[in-house]
């Protein structure tokens, strides 16, 4: 992440442009990050915004300032690739950003789309259940859509139903599971504004962005900001309360419409072993028999199965422990129960 994104300014986008215009409240969020030492400009003792002013931007872009304002009110929607290039380069955006920029004053009104579920093929969840590393599939919103023991080993926050993005933000077991919470919500947040696109009448989007718009404050003050970037492969740190610090890489597998996200350690590593520690825990093997009692060892009134005579689960034993299966992608509340470990990034 590169030093405007650190800035620690929240944008106003949103004042002086007209609704939906989108290209406008980028421009504006993004020179609202942009200080005037960075730009080359002397900073000035009374400036009543924050980054750079509109003027400033068209100088350095080479245009006139009220072609400028009339691009940032949504007054002029049709930027030339030069024009575009110049306001890239001002506003120091990156090679994904420069994109999202360009997608942003190519988008055309379109009619709304009708919300399809988003399906996992048989075969992901054949696959998942052989992969004996955490891995779960997800969907453009960031619902969790399947996944393994492993995954949900790792964090119970990877089980289906849940979203990644809600948990990270609403979650406090989220701040010590995360090695850097701060990061991992930016990039998060980012990531969601990039999967949306001109998707922005996608009813989860929608419904997403608007729980999350009136329940988080960082999120509030993260979306302002307009950031964009892809969360692809990468490495996640995470603190797990059973075996400690884990450090995972991470990759994303484009399989249909939905992603396939796996996490693995170093071979041969601390983490490796304390990844095949958590596998053992999660699925311990057969215990030894002990000397031969009468009636297998049960005791009168016990049930053959190990259940209390009552009917209910034996103490730590989950009422019920099948495969995971797929969820719809709506997610769901947080399951109930003691406080578990939050999803890594």
């Amino acid at each position: 992440m590169t030093d405007k994104h650190r800035s620690g300014r929240s944008g106003r986008s949103g004042e002086d442009t007209a609704p939906g215009n989108r290209l406008g409240g980028y421009l504006r969020a993004r020179r609202e990050l942009v200080t005037p030492e960075q730009a080359g400009l002397p900073p000035g003792g009374n400036r009543r915004v924050p980054g750079l002013r509109r003027e400033e931007v068209a100088l350095l872009a080479g245009i006139s300032p009220d072609y400028y304002l009339r691009l940032e009110r949504g007054r002029d929607k049709n930027p030339s690739p030069q024009v575009l290039s110049a306001l890239a380069r001002v506003l120091r955006l990156d090679d994904v950003e420069r994109t999202y920029l360009i997608g942003l004053a190519a988008a055309r009104p379109r009619a709304p789309r009708r919300k399809r579920p988003e399906h996992v093929p048989a075969r992901v969840h054949e696959l998942l259940a052989h992969l004996q590393i955490p891995a779960f599939v997800e969907g453009r919103a960031f619902d969790v859509l399947a996944s393994n023991p492993m995954a949900v080993a790792l964090s119970p926050r990877l089980r289906p139903g849940e979203n990644r993005l809600r948990s990270l933000l609403l979650d406090p077991e989220e701040r010590s599971f995360h090695q850097d919470w701060a990061q991992a919500t930016a990039e998060f947040v980012a990531a969601l504004r990039t999967s949306i696109g001109d998707d922005t009448d996608n009813p989860r989007f929608v419904e997403l962005v608007g729980e999350l718009a009136l329940s988080s404050q960082r999120f509030r003050t993260l979306w302002a900001r307009h950031d964009v970037r892809l969360l692809d492969g990468g490495t996640a740190t995470v603190h797990h309360p059973a075996v400690g610090e884990l450090r995972l890489h991470r990759d994303k597998l484009p399989i249909a419409d939905v992603i396939l996200v796996v996490y693995y350690p170093d071979k041969n590593s601390d983490s490796d072993e304390k990844l095949r520690l958590l596998a053992s825990l999660s699925h311990p093997g057969p215990q030894p028999e002990g000397p031969h009692q009468p009636n297998g060892g049960l005791t009168e009134g016990s049930p053959a199965n190990g259940s209390p005579a009552d009917g209910s689960p034996a103490d730590g034993v989950p009422a019920n422990s099948g495969g995971q299966a797929q969820a719809p992608v709506t997610p769901e509340g947080p399951a109930s129960g003691p406080p578990t470990p939050s999803s890594p990034g």
